[in-house]
């Protein structure tokens, strides 16, 4: 049962740090990356739907994106998308597709970066605390309702702090690492 409670808490962990990548991959780094726009939905026949399920994705140069739909005819709808999702880029429609360059960082624009990096992983550790907190909770409450011992209850602890240092020593790993990526020229 306990181990059910830190099982429960290492999903929100894993879906925390998988938050942090996905944010990460949205960061534009002066290198084309199609996670900036995967998340994108596009208004076509009257609904919505993802980018992806519309459009070939390419990265033909480092810092260029090239969208192909798979129907031209939803060339606007694309480029309007792109333009409201304020990505800070200019859509070039050539009536086959759409290519997005890429402008180089400037070093504020980095700075800038760098800063939603450390916030980003800010928000994974709150998380990853949450989840921790959540799961000591259930476990103390079994002690006291005396499902587990004490000293269960103390090797549980012990445990749940060893998964969450693990998660957080793998947000300060990306951290890093997408730190490094953004002041890299």
């Amino acid at each position: 049962m306990p181990d059910q409670a830190i099982n429960e808490a290492k999903d929100k962990m894993q879906n925390a740090l998988n938050y942090l990548h996905e944010e990460y991959g949205k960061l534009q780094t002066g290198r084309a990356n199609a996670a900036l726009v995967d998340g994108l939905t596009i208004e076509v026949f009257g609904s919505t739907m993802p980018l992806k399920g519309l459009a070939n994705i390419s990265i033909p140069e480092s810092n260029q994106l090239a969208i192909q739909p798979w129907n031209r005819d939803h060339l606007p709808n694309i480029e309007k998308a792109i333009t409201e999702a304020n990505l800070g880029l200019n859509p070039s429609n050539d009536g086959i597709m759409i290519r997005l360059i890429i402008p180089p960082l400037t070093e504020d624009r980095r700075r800038d970066l760098v800063k939603l990096v450390h916030k980003y992983a800010e928000d994974s550790r709150v998380s990853i605390r949450n989840a921790r907190h959540e799961a000591l909770k259930k476990i103390e409450a079994m002690e006291k309702n005396k499902e587990i011992s004490e000293d269960e209850l103390k090797g549980k602890e012990k445990s749940l702090q060893a998964v969450v240092d693990e998660f957080n020593t793998k947000v300060e790993e990306d951290s890093k690492h997408k730190e490094k990526d953004i002041m890299t020229v």
